[in-house]
Parts: structure tokens; C-alpha cells; sequence
């Protein structure tokens, strides 16, 4: 938990609603949308969305990049460029926080499509201009169908709905009035973690992937020794990371070792090879993986049932919101206008069914349209009680995947064309749900701060339009490099995707398995563990959840130690949040350099390769030192 005490003295927060107050008043104008704000802030969406694509694709998890990107412009415009509005500071973080969201939503599932045209020639990988296409598409109908409920959520239930990470990024911007000393520690994290990974992934001193191997159980134990994992514990605590841990052990010392005690020599579909012949990571691939995606699945569609009375009444009020008129005598409440909204949202709609290069036709359009709002609601909703970290955008995918995939073989769309057009309603769905839960926190920040909704707004269509044309191009590098679906980038929630609509078309799912995954589900759910960290951890190796739970071990360890705790452990999420995005575009760099050819025939990666010299043991010593690294940065007292 961060501290609000900066908050506390700024406003006062009242269940009604009626004593609060904003930093900037409305009657006060200060620049918002400017030359700079602009400029920074698409430099932040094209780093952030790059950033977050690439841990996604790895881990398949993303953070959100708004908290940093307020520090970052707090520090370059206020301690480098010497300005001092606030809520240009804001713009510029509602501008790249865009990029973060939007690349979210892509690489959650587009990644399917690419992993198709490597496996069959008769699909072909989406273009880029397609990839931009139906990004911007969906990433402007999540921010048509937020503005209505700005006022139910943001406006209305003020100091209920707490919004922790727009809480938290308003306390930034605040902070940022007193210094730029966070600041300081986001870039600390950020070279720290761009060396780190350098060292680990670029000239390959140690491996980062260390891997120990258990022969008279058949399976194996290791970890990812990554900045990232690392951060990803320490933000999400020590309950999710333990969670997660618990599917992995799930996994690698219960359910690998039962299906190696009991196969033998036999061959099981969807192996083609003998289990004893498999070792644990061909077991993993071929069995554990759908049982994880049958638990997944069965998570999200747990969390969306318990969410239903929410879901319910958050629709009726977002309905209701499109009648809201714009109140111009008062700035801080001025939104875009309704009719404009409604007329962008018509030629978005017309332009997904009309367009050739969208191939999802009338029925998906109309699919996108309803399930659009709908899971828009749901997502603004979530991230208000729970934040967008937790917010299960995989489970309204999956969701929306099964009902639009058994929709399209309904009706005679099958085959190749089929699945093709049952992922890209899946994308825009899962981008449409990951930008509203995104604007949603970003109009939370701007409530507390004073900025002008509509100028905010403005911003998020600036931050899409850039994000939509730059994720085409990182998908396409990082494709090129590894290739989805590797070791080097698993892709976990896009291949279940592939998984989900492969099952539900042509029947070659193995249902035993992802039943097997649901009846897990279900168990967990009946003792009251919080399913979707259980089943994720489940679903992917147990080398990527043991390292996130090493720093959620060290978050717990700050968060015992009281009021000096909290404020280590507020710098240790800004120190994260740096080391989140060093890797990731370090790991954007490394990518360019797997596709360079020198005169020899190798890539300029392999060229200084030097093949992992320190081994297991190095790579676990460099792990304990970047940890050590949190309480340098973090709890060390200054003079």
C-alpha cells in the first residue's frame, strides 16, 4: 500500500462527495496540452507499450505504466526543462500510459495469428497496417464507452471506488511539487536493470534461466534470475506471488511427476513421444499446459460470475451517461461530447465490418459492439476496487472467444477464415477492456489533481493513435528475433487464446485435461483462494513464478517493519517499476541485434555470445545481488 498522506492534506475525501475539492481549482487555468506534454508523452506511450509487450509476452503479465510515467515527466520536466504545472505533468502520463494499455490487449492474442502462419502456410501473418488497424479501432471504442461512465464512477462514488493505482499516481504528481526525488529511483532501477539484462540476455556471462533436474521424479526445478520477474512479486505483494508459486508447485512436483510415475513408456495424445522420453519440459508442453488453461479459463469465468450484481449496475449507469450533457460553466467536468462520441463509434463499427483487412464481417461486428460495452463497464468498474493489475482481462477474452468462436462455426465461418476472424474479435475486445481500465485510473488522477476530463481525453485519443502504429512494428521485431511462442518469448496468454479457439473449432482440444484444470479451479475456488494467480501459476513454468515469489518475499519482509516499512516499500514499487522497464527495452534492443547480419553469417547477438560461462551458480549470485539492489536503492538511510 502506498502512503496518502500528501493526499490527506490536499483534499478532503468525503463518502458523499460533497466537501471535495481538487489541487487545481476549476476556476484556475494552468497549461495542460502543450508542445511538451505531447511530445514526452508519446515518446513515454512508444517506450512503455514496448516495454510492456515484451514482459507480457514473456511472463504473461503486464503492470501498469502510469505511476512510472508520471515520475519520469515529473523529473524531465520539472527538474530538467525547470516547468511547474501539474497538470502537464498529468498529460503527459495520461498520454503514455496509453501505449502500455493498448499493447496489453495485443499481445494477449494477436500473437495467435503469428504462431498459425508459422505452423500452416495457409495463414498468413497479419500485416502491419492490420495490426494498427484494429488496434486503433478498439483502443478508441474503449475510450468512447469509458467517457459515460466517468461521471458514475469517478465523479459519483468518490471515496468508494478507491482507484489505487490513479490514488497512487496522483500522490506522485503531488509529491512532484515537492521534488523530483522518486524520480531519481525509477531511473536508478532503469539503468540497474538495462545493465543486468545486458549482461544476462546480451553477452550471455551467465544464463538467465538457471534449471536444476530432479531425474527420480521426471521433473525439474529453476528459475527465470530476470529484473522483471523480480518487480512483478515485489509490486503484486506476497499473496499473489504465493498464489502463483502454489500453481507451480502444482504443476512441477505434483503433476509432472504422477503423469512420469504413471506413463512410462506409454504414449499419450497430444505427445507423439513415450512420457519417459519426454523429460519434464515435453511434459509440461504436452499435458500441464491445457490442464493450466483449463484452470484459467475456469478462473475468469468464476471472477465475471461474482462480478455480475457490480457488472449490472455499472451498466445501467453507463447507459444512462451517453443523456449527460456537457456542464461548460465548470472545467473540471467537461467531457467530449456525447454526439461526437456516438458518431466516432458508428464509423469505427462500419469501418471493422466494411473494411477487407478486418476479417471479422457484420456478425463480429456486431459481437464487438455489445460485448465491447459490456466488458468496458466490467473493466472500469474492476480497476476501481481492485486495480489494474488485477483486473481479469484474460478471463473476459476467453470469455468472449468461446461465445464468438461457437457463434462464427454456428453459422458456417469455419477453418482458417474462421479462427482467423474469432482472434481479431478477441484483440479488440481484450484492447477495448485494457484501455477503458487504464482511462479509468487515468480521469481518477486527473479528478484528485484538477485537470480538465476532456483535454485527458484528448490525450488518450493522441497516446492511441501513436501506441496503434507502434505495436505492429514491436510485434513484427520481436517475431523476428525469437519468434512467439519460444522459450525466449512463450506468449502464455496469446497461446491459450490459440488453444481456446482451436478447442472450440475444430475439436482437438484434449477436454480430459482442461477439465482436469476446471475441476482445480473450482477446487481452490471452494476454499477461498483467489483463483486466476493459482491457475496463471499453473499455467506457465515454474521457473517464472518462483522468482516473482522471491520479490514478493522481499516486499513482505518492508511491509513488517510498519511506518518506515511503507515508505521503503513505496520506493520499492517505484524502483520495480524501473527495473520493469529497463529489461523491457533493453530486451526491444537485444531483439535488434538478433536481426543484424555481420559479414560472418551470424546475428550481432551471437557475435558476442559468450554462452553462459558462470553458470547456475552465477546466474543464482547475480539474482541475490540485483535483490540486494532493493534495499540499496530502497532502505538504505541518506546522510
Amino acid at each position: 500500500m502506498v502512503s496518502v498522506g500528501v493526499l490527506c492534506y490536499t483534499y478532503k475525501v468525503m463518502d458523499n462527495n460533497k466537501c471535495f475539492k481538487p489541487f487545481i481549482p476549476a476556476d484556475k487555468i494552468v497549461p495542460e496540452i502543450t508542445p511538451v506534454s505531447i511530445i514526452l508523452g508519446i515518446i513515454l506511450a512508444v517506450l512503455f507499450g514496448a516495454a510492456n509487450a515484451y514482459l507480457g509476452l514473456r511472463v504473461g503479465m503486464t503492470v501498469s505504466a502510469s505511476i512510472p510515467a508520471a515520475v519520469l515527466s515529473m523529473g524531465i520536466i520539472r527538474i530538467i526543462m525547470k516547468r511547474d504545472s501539474i497538470l502537464e505533468n498529468n498529460m503527459v502520463q495520461t498520454i503514455g500510459s496509453a501505449g502500455e494499455s493498448l499493447a496489453a490487449g495485443a499481445i494477449f492474442t494477436l500473437p495467435a495469428l503469428f504462431m498459425w502462419a508459422a505452423e500452416s502456410d495457409a495463414i498468413h501473418k497479419p500485416s502491419f497496417w492490420v495490426i494498427a488497424i484494429i488496434s486503433l479501432c478498439a483502443a478508441l471504442l474503449g475510450l468512447i464507452f469509458m467517457v459515460p461512465l466517468r461521471s458514475a464512477l469517478i465523479v459519483e462514488e468518490h471515496g468508494v471506488l478507491p482507484f489505487p493505482e490513479g490514488t497512487a499516481c496522483a500522490e506522485v504528481l503531488l509529491a512532484g511539487e515537492e521534488g523530483g526525488e522518486k524520480s531519481k529511483i525509477v531511473f536508478s532501477g532503469l539503468g540497474v536493470s538495462a545493465l543486468y539484462k545486458f549482461i544476462a540476455d546480451g553477452i550471455k556471462l551467465f544464463p538467465s534461466e538457471i534449471d536444476w533436474s530432479i531425474k527420480p521424479l521426471g521433473t525439474g526445478f529453476g528459475m527465470d534470475v530476470l529484473p522483471a520477474l523480480a518487480s512483478v512479486g515485489y509490486i503484486c505483494g506476497k499473496k499473489i506471488s504465493a498464489y502463483m508459486l502454489a500453481g507451480g508447485i502444482l504443476g512441477w512436483f505434483v503433476a509432472i511427476p504422477l503423469i512420469y510415475f504413471f506413463g512410462d513408456s506409454s504414449v499419450f495424445a497430444p505427445a507423439s513421444a513415450a512420457i519417459s522420453e519426454l523429460g519434464a519440459w515435453g511434459i509440461w508442453s504436452s499435458y500441464i499446459r491445457y490442464i493450466g488453461a483449463g484452470a484459467v479459463a475456469t478462473g475468469g469465468i468464476i471472477s465475471l460470475i461474482k462480478s455480475l450484481p457490480t457488472i449490472i449496475k455499472t451498466f445501467k449507469k453507463a447507459v444512462s451517461g451517453f443523456g449527460h450533457k456537457e456542464n461548460v460553466a465548470e472545467r473540471t467536468n467537461r467531457d467530449l461530447p456525447s454526439l461526437f462520441l456516438l458518431i466516432l463509434a458508428a464509423v469505427i463499427v462500419l469501418a471493422i465490418w466494411i473494411i477487407p483487412v478486418i476479417p471479422v464481417g457484420l456478425l463480429g461486428a456486431i459481437i464487438i459492439l455489445i460485448f465491447g460495452f459490456f466488458f468496458a463497464t466490467v473493466s472500469s468498474r474492476m480497476v476501481g476496487l481492485v486495480g489494474s493489475s488485477n483486473n481479469p482481462v484474460s478471463g473476459m477474452a476467453i470469455a468472449t472467444l468461446i461465445i464468438a468462436t461457437a457463434l462464427l462455426k454456428g453459422t458456417g465461418h469455419t477453418g482458417v477464415a474462421g479462427m482467423t476472424s474469432a482472434i481479431c474479435i478477441g484483440t479488440i475486445i481484450c484492447i477495448i477492456a485494457c484501455m477503458a481500465g487504464d482511462i479509468s485510473q487515468d480521469l481518477k488522477t486527473g479528478y484528485i489533481v484538477g485537470a480538465t476530463p476532456k483535454n485527458q481525453q484528448i490525450g488518450e485519443l493522441i497516446g492511441s493513435v501513436v501506441s496503434a502504429v507502434a505495436i505492429g512494428g514491436i510485434m513484427y521485431l520481436l517475431d523476428a528475433a525469437w519468434g512467439f511462442g519460444s522459450k525466449e518469448l512463450p506468449a502464455p496468454q496469446a497461446t491459450l487464446m490459440k488453444l481456446v479457439v482451436e478447442g472450440v473449432m475444430g475439436g482437438s482440444l484434449p477436454w480430459t485435461l482442461v477439465l482436469t484444470g476446471a475441476g482445480i479451479a473450482v477446487a481452490v475456488e471452494i476454499i477461498g483462494i483467489p483463483v486466476l494467480p493459482v491457475a496463471i501459476g499453473l499455467y506457465l513454468p515454474i521457473h517464472l513464478s518462483a522468482p516473482i515469489f522471491a520479490g514478493g518475499l522481499l516486499r513482505a519482509f518492508f511491509d513488517r517493519k510498519g511506518e518506515e516499512g511503507n515508505s521503503i516499500t513505496e520506493k520499492g514499487i517505484l524502483y520495480g517499476s524501473g527495473l520493469i522497464a529497463g529489461e523491457g527495452l533493453i530486451g526491444i534492443l537485444l531483439a535488434v541485434f538478433a536481426i543484424i547480419p555481420l559479414s560472418s553469417g551470424k546475428s550481432l547477438l551471437e557475435a558476442i555470445d559468450f554462452g553462459g560461462i558462470l553458470g547456475n551458480f552465477g546466474g543464482l549470485a547475480f539474482f541475490i545481488l540485483l535483490l540486494a539492489s532493493f534495499v540499496w536503492f530502497t532502505a538504505r538511510k541518506k546522510k
